[in-house]
């Protein structure tokens, strides 16, 4: 594949004499949270949390403990049968609350997202926005949740399905969406009635502790409770406590097989939303215009770190040329830099330096398999952890770029010659999270969307989420759903009560 337009990279816009995004009063208690207050480890270790446009240390949180672990479930416990006793109104009011409360302190939540994560400023605004209306469909969904209507099911015998809240909740959220993921677990888990310890990335938990913080007063002791620190001693024991009924993780793979692991012992339910490889299929019939201008969102927001992320595409080899001509448009005029360099940046940098290594050694062995960058293809000038938003072309099949879930502003190419082949290509990942299809022949779109394998497919979009649908994937992107009525599925029971009314 050959295109007309010479590789080009970014340049990181920075502004030296811009305010900072926040101050020492924005950020939360440095303590975990637990029976409703902020308390103090159980030792003195702290992790430093970076701002990773700058690499200085804007905080330090507790290394917590297997004890501190142990000291936020039993306030789980203590607490889960009162809430668990509430009706769904009254779930329903605490909920709306919550949202009410996040929505009068959503520019303190972006400025302090952006500043932990170097999100850009349009993306923390969605996540925030996102976070607040995830709060407002469970407190609705609460209340009208549906079941199998009571009713004689066998002779003389009256069966009433009732749903029940499993108990107390483990939670362990992902560094890429801090605020929105505890949100996409929280609202459901406290709408079903259950009570929850979560442990946040130990890379980016102000957000979380600051959410702790603003709602203390709205929520019983003991329903919330957040413990800080590493997979090892905290994630560890919550997937293998014996008082939790369910762990719930949004993480990597490696993460979710070790979570399922420790959680088989005490044979606790698991949710897994895990990562994803999405492909994105365009046939010759596509509009070129179009995918290539929502790549530019879709494979770039969040900087590429987002299991949803488009980025890799399969495309008819007819237009090929074509395409990557007009999607190298689109990724070479990206606004790369840090949130406080305006409102128009649309790329940040890398989480942390260790996944800056990650990605950047990607594009290194890209480089020597013969992938050729479009336009970036490596790291940008310091400090932060910045990589050029890039597309690789010149793809083969199995290629490890087009395989394997880079988590960055990277984009892969390769073509396609028919439908059999695109559809056989596409599935062969081990990640099954989300897809797209693009074409403008609507049998073509509904035959291929139901043939690949994965848990959301758009059609001429690509991601695109709205509360009321689920979200989570097949194979190795993990079980259980996010967002939806599905998610109140997820964290409650069925019980079947039968009456024998024969007389």
């Amino acid at each position: 594949m050959t295109t007309s337009s010479a590789p080009t990279t970014a340049t990181v816009r920075r502004t030296a004499d811009a305010p900072p995004l926040i101050t020492e009063t924005d950020l939360p208690p440095a303590r975990h949270f637990i029976d409703g207050k902020f308390v103090d480890g159980s030792t003195d270790r702290v992790i430093d949390v970076v701002d990773p446009s700058t690499e200085s240390v804007i905080a330090q949180v507790p290394a917590g403990t297997p004890e501190d672990v142990d000291r936020a479930v039993a306030s789980a416990v203590a607490a889960k049968d009162a809430w668990a006793r509430r009706v769904p109104k009254d779930r329903s009011e605490v909920l709306h609350a919550v949202a009410d409360r996040l929505a009068e302190h959503t520019d303190l939540l972006v400025r302090l997202e952006s500043a932990n994560t170097g999100k850009p400023l349009a993306v923390s605004q969605d996540d925030v926005a996102m976070t607040i209306d995830t709060f407002r469909f469970m407190a609705g969904a609460a209340r009208a949740t549906t079941s199998l209507a009571a009713g004689d099911y066998a002779e003389d015998h009256l069966s009433v399905i009732l749903r029940e809240p499993l108990g107390v909740i483990g939670v362990i959220t992902p560094w890429n969406y801090p605020l929105l993921m505890a949100a996409w677990k929280i609202a459901p888990i406290l709408a079903a009635g259950n009570t929850l310890v979560l442990k946040p990335s130990e890379q980016t938990p102000l957000t979380t502790l600051k959410f702790a913080e603003l709602v203390a007063d709205l929520l019983p002791p003991g329903v919330l409770n957040v413990v800080t620190g590493y997979g090892p001693g905290v994630g560890s024991r919550l997937a293998e406590h014996p008082d939790l009924n369910m762990i719930a993780l949004t993480g990597s793979v490696p993460s979710g097989r070790a979570v399922a692991r420790a959680a088989a012992d005490t044979l606790k339910r698991v949710h897994l939303e895990l990562g994803g490889k999405a492909p994105v299929v365009i046939f010759e019939d596509a509009d070129l215009a179009a995918a290539a201008t929502s790549l530019r969102t879709a494979g770039f927001w969040n900087s590429g770190q987002e299991c949803g992320a488009a980025c890799r595409v399969l495309v008819h080899e007819s237009v090929a040329e074509r395409f990557v001509e007009q999607l190298v448009g689109e990724v070479s005029s990206l606004a790369v830099g840090e949130p406080t360099s305006g409102e128009d940046i649309e790329v940040g940098p890398m989480v942390s330096k260790g996944h800056f290594d990650r990605v950047t050694g990607y594009l290194e062995r890209a480089k020597k398999e013969g992938l050729r960058a479009a336009t970036g293809g490596g790291p940008l000038g310091g400090p932060g952890y910045f990589v050029a938003p890039t597309v690789l072309v010149d793809v083969p099949e199995g290629a490890e770029a087009a395989r394997e879930e880079i988590f960055g502003p990277v984009i892969t190419v390769e073509t396609f010659a028919h439908e059999e082949e695109a559809v056989r290509r596409a599935n062969d990942v081990p990640l099954g999270l989300s897809a797209s299809v693009w074409t403008e022949n609507a049998r073509r779109s509904h035959d291929i969307a139901a043939r690949l394998d994965f848990g959301t497919v758009w059609v001429n979009s690509h991601l695109v989420l709205a509360g009321e649908v689920p979200w989570g994937g097949f194979k190795g992107s993990g079980y259980g759903r996010d967002l939806s009525i599905y998610a109140l599925d997820d964290y409650s029971r069925t019980k079947h009560v039968m009456h024998n009314h024969g007389r």
